[in-house]
């Protein structure tokens, strides 16, 4: 019997995670079936709407399924903060807990899941209005790239942990070192997550992954992704936004433009999403004690996650 003056057991959280086209939805959907879950989106790409068919949103058929949280929360020109994103996330995990359901923390953004597991603090800094001004003006003569490669050289550890194609976050980490003459990665702090979390990896063999990936973009395309683009385009969005940065988005654009053929454009995404693959197993690490992985390719993958679920969900002795 648990002791009046021990503390109380932190709630559940199940993150499920894993690479691009791994299979993270489909298994999400089954697992939250048979728990009475809820899944709260960690994909940086699912928040926008109007951006369905290249993010490979859920489809309406597997939204009613399940309830899920943090998708189609704003639109492609808004900003969402990675700070606002952990407090909308906590209050969606909060409200599945005050329902007696079991919320699953789902996505492939391995910044969106870590800042929600290991309780990351951003720098307390606020925004620098003139400096975040001057930088942008720099960034549009540079390019992306290029002021990705100025914060490597003043902060390589931030460097390495975000996207290059991050234009925002890329800028924000060099308003902070700026602002206060010390490395952005030196200043993020990290509190106790409130929750007990099992981490679930999904993986498949490479070959397979690269194979689901490829067939995947030609089902998209033939889904109409490039009408999408072309909507998104002619109702006002640039494609300069970082919303419209995504893999894909950005290749398409530029095939719209006269700038890729169709052929180029495709061949593009084909090979930046695998580069994105090999990134995304950087943050989610196949060695990590702290991840049980499961291979979704493997005979017996029903029982082997509902395994890991139930020890986990079991109350612990004392």
């Amino acid at each position: 019997m648990q002791s009046a003056d021990r503390p109380r057991a932190k709630p559940p959280l199940i993150a499920i995670l894993g690479p691009t086209a791994v299979g993270k939805t489909e298994a999400a959907i089954a697992i939250a079936e048979r728990w009475n879950g809820e899944i709260v989106s960690a994909d940086s790409r699912l928040l926008y709407r109007g951006m369905d068919i290249g993010t490979a949103k859920p489809s309406a058929a597997e939204l009613a399924r399940v309830p899920h949280h943090l998708i189609d929360i704003a639109n492609p020109d808004e900003t969402l903060s990675l700070a606002v994103f952990q407090q909308q996330a906590a209050a969606a995990i909060a409200s599945i807990h005050a329902r007696g359901k079991l919320p699953l923390l789902v996505g492939g953004t391995g910044q969106y899941l870590q800042a929600v597991l290991d309780g990351w603090l951003p720098p307390a800094l606020p925004p620098q209005p003139v400096l975040r001004a001057a930088l942008a003006g720099w960034a549009e003569q540079i390019g992306g790239d290029a002021l990705h490669t100025r914060l490597a050289v003043l902060d390589p550890a931030a460097a390495a942990n975000i996207d290059a194609r991050n234009v925002r976050r890329t800028l924000r980490a060099l308003e902070v070192i700026l602002a206060t003459g010390r490395r952005f990665s030196t200043q993020r702090g990290q509190a106790p997550a409130p929750y007990r979390v099992l981490r679930l990896g999904l993986t498949r063999p490479r070959p397979e992954l690269y194979a689901r990936i490829d067939a995947r973009i030609d089902a998209m395309l033939a889904a109409g992704w490039l009408d999408e683009v072309r909507s998104l385009l002619a109702a006002g969005y640039s494609s300069t936004l970082p919303s419209l940065s995504a893999i894909g988005y950005a290749q398409l654009a530029q095939h719209l433009r006269g700038e890729l053929s169709l052929e180029e454009a495709v061949a593009e995404i084909k090979r930046l999403t695998r580069s994105f693959v090999r990134r995304q197993y950087a943050w989610f690490k196949p060695a990590d004690p702290n991840i049980h992985w499961v291979d979704l390719s493997a005979a017996g993958v029903d029982e082997a996650l509902d395994t890991a679920i139930r020890n986990f969900l079991e109350p612990q002795k004392v």
